[in-house]
C-alpha cells in the first residue's frame, strides 16, 4: 500500500500535492489498523458495565441561568452534514430536505441555535462537517442565512481511497483524473482528525471555547441540552467525553451499545459481533441501551488524543460494488468509538425524545404530523398524546422517495392516537384522515386504495378492494 500511495502522489497536480499528502497520511494509519485489527471482539471478554458508567438523565443537576450562559459561551456545536439524500430519492445534501412547514434540517438547526443565543445573550457557533459530496451545495445554501444571528463555520472531512477487495490496493491509479467513484468519506469517526486538520479546533481553543457537542444533522432531537453541558463542565469525575444513550426498543436492535472491554468503556457495533452472538447482541434484555450518536467532549482533550495519536477507533469495513463492476471496500470509523480514548468517559441515559432521526419516509410522516409541536426549531411530542411513546410506522416501497411519499397524501393524517400503522401497495390518502390504534392498509398487486377525505380509521384492516374490517 505504501508503494502504491507513493506512486499515486507522483501523479498529483502540484497545487493539490500537500492536500493529498495529508489525506494519505490519515488513510495510511487507518489501513494499518485494518491490517492489524481483529474483525470481531472476543465475546467472553465482555464485562458488565461498572457502577456509575451510565448516569440517568433525571439525576443531572440543573445550573442557574448565569452559570448556563457562562458555559454556553464555551460551547461549540458541530453537526455531521456529510450525507446525501439519495436513499430518500433527493438530490444534494440530506440537510436540505424539507421536514416540517417547508423548513429543512438546516433551517431547524439554525433556528435552535439562534434562539439559544438570543435567550441567554451568548454566541454559540455552529460548525458543519461536510463531505466532498455535500461541501459545494452546502456553501451555496448557507448564503440564505446571512442575517441569522449564528456564526457558521464549515470544514470538510477527509476524502479517502476506495480499495479493490481482491488486490487491497487503491482503485484510482492517477490523481489527475476526476474519478469521484474512487473516493469516499470515511465515516464520522474521522471528525476528530478532520476538525484538528481544519485549524478550527485550535481557533476555538484560542477563542476560549472548551466543549463540543457533536450530533447528526438528521437527528431532530439532538438540541443543546443545558443539563448535560453543566454535567460535562462541573461533575467531580471531570468526564472528557459523554455519550448520550437511550433505552433500546425492538426497533433499535442494530444500534451500537456500551460495554466494558479490556477495562475500558467501549462502543460495541453490530459489525464487530461474532456471527454466533448476533441474536444475543440484539437482545433488549441483555443490552438495554444504544448509542444515539449525540456526543459531548472536552476540546483540549480532543486536541490531546489527536496529537498523541491515542485514538483507537475500531475499523468498520464497508463493502461496496461500483458501477464499473469492481468490488471495493471502504474503511470507516464511528465517532462514538473514541469513547475509550478519553479520561472519565461515561454515558448518560437520556429520554427517547433526544433521538428523532429521519432515515426513511416513515420517520418523516411522524415529524410532519400533529404528533409533534414545533417551537423555534425544536420538536416536542404533543401534549395531546396520552402516552409519551411514538407509533410504529411501516410504509411500503411506493413511499420510499420523498417526492412519491408527498404525492400520496393530500394532507398529513391526524396521528395523535395512533399505535401502529402498516401501509403496503398503491395507497393514497385524502385530506383530514384520522388514524387511531392499529391500522393496516394493504392494496393487492394491481389494486389501488384511496382513503376518502375525512375518514377515521380506528383498529381497522383495509384490504385490496377497500373492505374495511375491524382489527
Amino acid at each position: 500500500m505504501n508503494h502504491e500511495l507513493e506512486k499515486l502522489l507522483g501523479t498529483s497536480p502540484s497545487q493539490n500535492q500537500e492536500k493529498f499528502k495529508r489525506e494519505f497520511e490519515g488513510f495510511r494509519k487507518l489501513f494499518a489498523r485494518f491490517l492489524q485489527g481483529k474483525p470481531h471482539i472476543e465475546w467472553s471478554n465482555i464485562r458488565p458495565l461498572p457502577e456509575g458508567a451510565i448516569t440517568s438523565y433525571s439525576q443531572l443537576p440543573q445550573g442557574s441561568k448565569e452559570q448556563v450562559a457562562d458555559l454556553l459561551n464555551k460551547l461549540v456545536v458541530v453537526k455531521l452534514n456529510g450525507g446525501l439524500g439519495t436513499s430518500m430519492g433527493c438530490k444534494g445534501p440530506k440537510s436540505v430536505i424539507p421536514v416540517r412547514n417547508d423548513l429543512t434540517f438546516l433551517d431547524l438547526t439554525m433556528q435552535q441555535i439562534q434562539q439559544l443565543n438570543k435567550t441567554y445573550d451568548v454566541s454559540v457557533p455552529l460548525v458543519l462537517m461536510n463531505s466532498f459530496n455535500t461541501d459545494d451545495d452546502t456553501s451555496k445554501v448557507l448564503k440564505k442565512y446571512a442575517t441569522v444571528q449564528v456564526q457558521v463555520h464549515t470544514f470538510c472531512q477527509s476524502q479517502y481511497l476506495r480499495i479493490n477487495k481482491e488486490t487491497l490496493t487503491p482503485v484510482i491509479k492517477d490523481l489527475k483524473v476526476n474519478d469521484q467513484e474512487s473516493y469516499y468519506p470515511p465515516g464520522h469517526g474521522n471528525f476528530y482528525e478532520a476538525f484538528y486538520n481544519s485549524g478550527l479546533l485550535q481557533k476555538f481553543l484560542d477563542d476560549g471555547k472548551q466543549y463540543v457537542f457533536l450530533s447528526n444533522i438528521d437527528n431532530l432531537g439532538a438540541t443543546v441540552d443545558l443539563n448535560i453541558l453543566n454535567y460535562l463542565a462541573t461533575d467531580a469525575k471531570q468526564p472528557e467525553f459523554i455519550m448520550e444513550v437511550t433505552d433500546k426498543t425492538r426497533a433499535d436492535v442494530k444500534g451500537g451499545t456500551l460495554i466494558e472491554y479490556e477495562n475500558r468503556l467501549t462502543l460495541l457495533e453490530i459489525a464487530q459481533v461474532p456471527k454466533d452472538y448476533v441474536d444475543e447482541f440484539k437482545s433488549v434484555s441483555k443490552f438495554r441501551i444504544f448509542n444515539t450518536n449525540n456526543l459531548w467532549a472536552n476540546l483540549a482533550a480532543v486536541k490531546r488524543v489527536v496529537e498523541n495519536n491515542e485514538l483507537e477507533m475500531e475499523v468498520i469495513v464497508n463493502p461496496k460494488h461500483l458501477d464499473r463492476g469492481v468490488d471495493v471496500i471502504q474503511l470507516e470509523t464511528a465517532a462514538g468509538a473514541a469513547i475509550k480514548s478519553f479520561k472519565g468517559a461515561c454515558g448518560i441515559n437520556v429520554p427517547r425524545s433526544r433521538f428523532l432521526p429521519v432515515k426513511k419516509s416513515s420517520d418523516l410522516l411522524l415529524l410532519m404530523s400533529n404528533l409533534y409541536d414545533i417551537n423555534h426549531g425544536s420538536l416536542t411530542l404533543s401534549s395531546d398524546r396520552s402516552f409519551q411513546t411514538t407509533p410504529l410506522v411501516k410504509l411500503g416501497t411506493s413511499f420510499d422517495k420523498v417526492h412519491d411519499f408527498l404525492k400520496r397524501f393530500q394532507g398529513i393524517p391526524d396521528l395523535i392516537e395512533l399505535d401502529h400503522l402498516t401501509v403496503s401497495g398503491d395507497v393514497w390518502f385524502g385530506r383530514d384522515v384520522s388514524l387511531k390504534g392499529t391500522v393496516i392498509i394493504i392494496a393487492n398487486h394491481g389494486d389501488r386504495i384511496d382513503i376518502p377525505p375525512g375518514t377515521i380509521l380506528e383498529n381497522k384492516i383495509v384490504s385490496g378492494n377497500l373492505r374495511i374490517l375491524d382489527h
